[in-house]
């Protein structure tokens, strides 16, 4: 008998199988691959977009083919918080798919730059729900031990879809009409996500909060095994005692207990859009020009420098860490931009400042990818309550919307205007901030399950009441 018990004790402590949980976070990155190919479906075709629809020429328009759907991206993403907690995940990650779907239909059949700018704003609606839904939903339905893996996932899918973006714009000059094609094919994975997710698991964290214990338990066996449920429910009854019933507001957000781990997810998302990578892949077609460099081979060296990254960053995350590859990420990132300056500087010679350029370039891209991309997407959801774990990410995202709108509106204009010296100067800047910033403020969350990173995070004036609730 007591063999029996510690058989099943020793069954309990293992890890669960990936294998249960892999497809539904598969799906789940659909969003991340469209992501990825909205970020970069105009990259390649937006000289022939600008000739066909008549605003050739005019840089304010062309940022604004890009920018529109970014700041569409943050209205949509001020709401997936509630919608996330209103209506669950899985169908948060239906309803994000369907102006995905509308948008990039009106984007293919568009006569005017008004038409392009309307259907660019639905798509980018669609993306603001999306991405932080999908982190939300990876975190909360991955085993601990490879959510650090699940997480890389994202990124490497948000790689793919950028990289099938800039592979399938190739022929944009040569066949006509060409970027039409490339707005229909987003359809494609659109549809799939909204009917993948009704065979998928719902989020258990979602479920337990709404009081359906049941379901939690149902969608736990699927995602975990039997032998996991029990003690995965005991850590969501722990981490859930003493929680407010009432709504989360904006201002809780801002102040209050809360409010230290909003700063640092707000602020991770904020300096990964100021270190200038989406100009990269909104813009890299055009500065490679520039340099002299073909935009078919820029766009291909770009696309496996991001994938190249993405998979170092699936391999390490859970064995060195979240923090570790966070900050030498963003310093790799800054020499890269050392590079780049040096490259612009005069300094060198025309031969060198071509290699130093495309390198550092090359380098931004890949040092990116191991951590700077896919690190905050995963952390934040690790470190954020699960009170307040859907609106906090909606809040930190749109954050990230606003900021990804004003580098891809001005950054051709302020090329233009203050040199590739100084503009990658102050990219390079942003990039050392943030590696400070995130030696001093973020902690390693690798392998901890979200209960136990919540319960090490509560501020100490607020850990008294919290252990009287445990």
């Amino acid at each position: 008998m007591l063999k029996l018990i510690q058989n099943a004790v020793q069954k309990e402590m293992t890890n669960p199988s990936w294998k249960y949980s892999c497809p539904h976070v598969l799906v789940a990155t659909i969003v991340a691959l469209l992501f990825g190919y909205h970020l970069g479906v105009v990259n390649e075709p937006l000289e022939s977009i600008s000739v066909d629809l008549g605003f050739s020429g005019d840089t304010l328009a062309e940022g604004l083919v890009v920018s529109t759907c970014l700041a569409a991206a943050f209205a949509g993403s001020l709401i997936s918080g509630w919608i996330a907690d209103g209506v669950g995940r899985r169908r948060a990650f239906q309803l994000c798919s369907l102006p995905m779907l509308l948008g990039a239909s009106i984007c293919a059949t568009a006569k005017t730059l008004a038409g392009m700018l309307a259907g660019r704003f639905l798509v980018g609606l669609g993306l603001g729900v999306g991405p932080p839904v999908a982190s939300l939903y990876v975190a909360e339905v991955s085993p601990a031990h490879v959510r650090g893996t699940y997480g890389s996932l994202i990124q490497i899918a948000t790689c793919l879809g950028l990289m099938a973006a800039l592979v399938i714009g190739i022929p944009v000059k040569n066949i006509v009409g060409w970027w039409r094609v490339c707005f229909w094919l987003s359809t494609i994975p659109a549809a799939i996500l909204a009917l993948a997710m009704m065979f998928c698991v719902e989020s258990p964290h979602w479920l337990y909060k709404r009081g359906k214990l049941a379901e939690a338990e149902f969608e736990f066996e699927r995602l975990l095994g039997s032998s996991h449920v029990k003690s995965a429910m005991l850590e969501l009854s722990k981490s859930n005692r003493g929680d407010e019933t009432e709504s989360v507001k904006i201002s809780e957000l801002l102040h209050g207990r809360h409010s230290r781990v909003v700063f640092i997810g707000a602020t991770l998302f904020a300096l990964q859009q100021l270190s200038g990578i989406n100009a990269v892949f909104y813009f890299s077609s055009t500065v490679f020009r520039r340099a002299g460099v073909s935009s078919n081979l820029a766009n291909v060296f770009i696309g496996i420098a991001n994938l190249t990254g993405s998979i170092v960053a699936l391999v390490l995350m859970d064995k060195l860490g979240r923090k570790v590859l966070l900050h030498w990420s963003f310093f790799g990132m800054a020499l890269a931009m050392a590079l780049q300056v040096f490259a612009s500087s005069g300094i060198a010679s025309n031969y060198g400042a071509f290699y130093f350029s495309v390198g550092g370039m090359l380098l931004f891209v890949l040092t990116f990818a191991v951590g700077a991309g896919p690190v905050p997407g995963l952390l934040l959801p690790e470190i954020f309550p699960s009170r307040i774990r859907a609106k906090a990410m909606a809040f930190c995202m749109s954050v990230h919307w606003v900021v990804n709108f004003f580098v891809g509106l001005m950054f051709l204009r302020l090329l233009d205007q203050l040199g590739p010296h100084l503009l990658y100067s102050i990219f390079g800047t942003f990039c050392l901030m943030a590696v400070v910033f995130v030696k001093r403020n973020v902690m390693e969350t690798k392998g901890k399950s979200l209960q136990e990173i919540e319960i090490a995070l509560i501020p100490q004036e607020y850990r008294i009441v919290f252990q009287e609730f445990s």
